[in-house]
């Protein structure tokens, strides 16, 4: 791992978690699920864009026979009293009956989680775990239950690994936090 600082549009980082660091939090989290859901062919549903790399490297790793899609989520002001109203993109599989584990890259405020579960669960699957690389609890700003968190870190700003600042460092193996 470069042990130096990056800039990134003329913010700074500093190194925070190595590559092999990550890489043994993901095996241990995929073992876990391979454990978990031996039988039950579950569908992974990848959301787009910052879960990319993480879920490479996871499904990689899964034992059990499993289906990969990809969504997006997109977000508009709506007239509900939330104000913001997720939107699921590009979810065309029957998911009724289905073990579903949506894969995020980052559960902070879990405002999109929050959104997408009544909108997964509609569908009539036969469960919805979520598996992130990230969780924040003291950004937590809606109760979840979370069976399968990577890694918990604190309320910093973290960036690579697929996580982003302003469309830019998602293609570094290491994850830097913000100095």
């Amino acid at each position: 791992m470069g042990h130096s600082h990056i800039t990134i549009h003329n913010k700074a980082f500093r190194p925070y978690l190595s590559a092999s660091r990550l890489d043994e939090a993901v095996a241990g989290l995929a073992a876990r699920l391979s454990a978990d859901y031996v039988g039950r062919q579950p569908l992974f549903v990848v959301v787009l864009t910052g879960a990319f790399m993480f879920a490479s490297d996871l499904l990689k790793r899964i034992t059990e026979p499993c289906e990969i899609v990809f969504i997006r989520v997109a977000s508009y002001e709506g007239t509900g009293s939330s104000g913001v109203v997720q939107e699921i993109l590009g979810l065309r599989e029957d998911v009724q009956g289905r073990h579903i584990i949506l894969v995020e890259d980052i559960v902070d405020t879990g405002t999109t989680i929050h959104h997408l579960l009544p909108s997964l669960l509609s569908k009539s699957p036969a469960s919805v775990e979520v598996a992130t690389l990230f969780f924040k609890p003291a950004s937590l700003r809606h109760p979840l239950e979370l069976r399968y968190v990577a890694l918990e870190i604190p309320n910093d700003f973290v960036v690579g690994y697929g996580l982003d600042y302003d469309g830019l460092g998602r293609n570094l193996p290491d994850v830097y936090v913000a100095v």
